[in-house]
């Protein structure tokens, strides 16, 4: 048997590689001599710049900028150089992520992506051609807006007084937008976006209404980020021309990729997509008798665009059964049979809390894929038996 294994990370907790070397354990304390093959995959969210620079070949650079919640932390990005052309590969959970956020300020009402604008500045100072953004595992829903600052877009009131966006709700003050002082050397470079794609930032699907609450808003935080992002695009539509309201990839990171389109000119891309550019899987996945794959909570949004589902869509093409290891099994997680999952199981073992949860993910996880290949192996006893059983009569 061979076996594939294509973990995305657990959000707040363990990045992709490390749930890679936790699963690897699991399948060698079953047979330490089995077929297998580990492509821990992100999804342009945390470990996103770490990982394709070491894959590049490149350097990290390390920053001081705003933290989510207006605090200086030290942020980093990547460089690296390939046909003579220089790209800087930029993070946004590096300084914008909910893993950022500290539990008792949860509201992406007061969170911002400044220290994603002071990131890009610092790779156009170092006379960047490309620069590849991630977006995922944001702990902001300002639009954008705080990364537009950085950049040089200003923001007033009716008063034409200017507006300071420290977060979503900030947006509700602004009367007009002035680009005037929009840092130029963006039109310089070519920038690309790694973002999930379903994601839109207006509506009953937008942004505010979806995620949110997973950021720590409450149901009445919830309408006023909906009605402050619809005004931010109303905004956009009227100085640059562009209704990001419902384009594909708008809503992801709180917004964030509406932000890019609208103020730098950004070309957005299923985050499978460009990830598939950098690491081939389908070539090794046609191979696997069976495909096992991670993410910290399955649930109801895990068939849109979620690394566990795209991994299932490559192995439908073969044939190959998937299985799932989560943290948590959420809301709408059947979905994922539809999605070609084939199975998934709780690393949780009893009933405990989320802090025990993270502390003891890593040792979960690997004891949660030795279960799974122990069950698996009664399969094939089973049908063994079952084989013998027909030949016999």
């Amino acid at each position: 048997m061979k076996i594939v294994i294509v973990p995305s990370g657990f959000k707040e907790c363990l990045d992709a590689e490390e749930v890679a070397i936790a699963m690897e354990r699991g399948v060698k304390s079953f047979d330490p001599l089995i077929d297998m093959e580990v492509i821990p995959m992100m999804d342009g969210g945390e470990g996103f710049a770490k990982a394709i620079t070491k894959l590049k070949g490149g350097e990290l650079i390390y920053k001081e900028v705003t933290g989510p919640v207006g605090e200086k932390i030290t942020g980093h990005f990547g460089i690296y150089v390939e046909n003579d052309k220089r790209t800087a590969v930029i993070e946004m959970a590096a300084v914008a992520g909910l893993k950022l956020v500290p539990r008792d300020q949860r509201n992406p009402l007061k969170t911002t992506t400044y220290g994603v604008g002071e990131l890009i500045s610092f790779a156009l100072d170092l006379g960047v051609d490309h620069i590849l953004i991630g977006c995922g595992d944001s702990g902001t829903s300002d639009g954008g807006a705080g990364m537009a600052q950085a950049l040089g877009v200003q923001f007033f009131d009716q008063n034409r007084q200017l507006v300071p966006i420290h977060g979503g709700e900030d947006l509700l003050k602004v009367d007009h937008l002035d680009l005037t002082h929009l840092d130029e050397r963006l039109h310089t470079v070519t920038i690309d976006v790694a973002c999930n794609w379903k994601n839109i930032l207006c509506g009953e699907q937008g942004v505010a209404r979806v995620f949110g609450p997973q950021k720590g808003a409450t149901p009445e935080q919830v309408e006023k980020l909906s009605l402050a992002l619809e005004h931010y695009a109303t905004l956009i539509q009227e100085e640059v021309g562009v209704d990001v309201r419902s384009l594909p990839g708008s809503g992801a990171s709180g917004g964030l990729g509406a932000g890019l389109i609208a103020f730098t000119g950004a070309i957005l891309h299923p985050r499978f997509d460009i990830i598939m550019d950098y690491i081939d899987i389908e070539d090794k996945i046609k191979t696997a008798d069976i495909v096992l794959t991670a993410e910290g909570s399955l649930d109801f949004q895990t068939p849109n665009g979620k690394i566990p589902a795209e991994v299932a869509r490559i192995a439908k093409k073969y044939g190959i059964p998937v299985i799932a290891i989560t943290g948590t099994i959420g809301k709408g997680a059947d979905l994922n049979y539809q999605a070609g999952i084939d199975a998934f199981v709780s690393i949780i073992p009893k009933p405990t809390t989320l802090e025990k949860s993270m502390i003891k993910a890593p040792e979960w996880i690997e004891k949660g894929t030795e279960s799974v290949l122990r069950q698996i192996a009664i399969g094939f006893e089973m049908a063994e038996k079952q084989m013998l059983k027909e030949g016999v009569s």
